[in-house]
């Protein structure tokens, strides 16, 4: 099983999601449903990044971690913004 990261950000508000997934865009699609209980409330939203990890599911968490983090937002909202 491949995991990737995504990042996304919600149209309407200041909201950016970092998670990860086996079936990234699958789960996106979720969140632009409706159907994520966190999320919900901030849908739609567009992709800003995924990124392939690999089978490494620890690895996938790593990253997850590292895209929460300060760093991580700073380096997201950057992204969104040239969008």
């Amino acid at each position: 099983m491949t995991y990737s990261v995504y990042a996304i950000s919600s149209i309407d508000r200041n909201y950016i999601y970092v998670g990860f997934s086996s079936e990234p865009l699958i789960r996106i699609d979720r969140h632009n449903s409706g159907n994520n209980k966190t999320t919900a409330p901030y849908a739609p939203f567009l992709i800003l990044m995924i990124e392939e990890v690999g089978n490494d599911r620890g690895e996938a968490r790593a990253l997850e971690k590292y895209w929460k983090s300060g760093i991580g937002k700073k380096k997201l909202r950057s992204i969104k913004d040239k969008i």
